[in-house]
């Protein structure tokens, strides 16, 4: 049993690195990347406000099939470069969209989604899976949100797959 606790009413820098050093306790010493993936969707969904969505997207053949995550009931298979995770997932790189409604190709699993942050995980060079999170409230990622998200992921990646 764990008993983590995360200050959500501290500065962002501060929230985040507790947040990454819950995430990194709670997976420290497991192998298995599916429930270290609900671990910490679980504990993001905990701690960060504002969320209607929190989990994984795992990369499997040539595309994303969900993984973990608290939330909806959500879309199963995500072909890659479609919608925001997809194209976080062809391309490597963090999508932080402002209005999903606006996105080319935007996947509306959840119509209630109104901005979106999606972080590629990586392991050895690879990318291995997609932390997806949304939020019913417009622009409600920001460039701490990016960063500290990022830095998480980083931290744990390595138990993630």
């Amino acid at each position: 049993m764990f008993e983590i606790t995360v200050d959500t009413d501290q500065p962002a820098a501060e929230f985040y690195a507790d947040l990454t050093s819950a995430a990194a306790a709670l997976v420290d010493g497991e192998p298995d990347a599916i429930a270290n993936m609900a671990n910490v969707a679980a504990l993001i969904w905990q701690y960060m406000p504002g969320l209607n969505w929190a989990g994984f997207y795992r990369v499997l053949e040539d595309e994303l099939v969900l993984g973990p995550f608290q939330g909806k009931t959500a879309c199963i298979r995500i072909a890659m470069g479609a919608g925001v995770c997809g194209t976080a997932a062809a391309s490597g790189t963090v999508q932080r969209i402002a209005d999903v409604h606006a996105f080319p190709g935007h996947i509306a699993c959840d119509a209630d989604s109104r901005s979106e942050l999606v972080v590629p995980v990586f392991k050895n060079g690879a990318i291995i899976a997609v932390l997806d999170l949304d939020s019913p409230l417009p622009d409600h990622f920001g460039p701490a949100d990016e960063a500290g998200m990022v830095n998480l992921i980083g931290a744990i990646a390595s138990n993630l797959g």
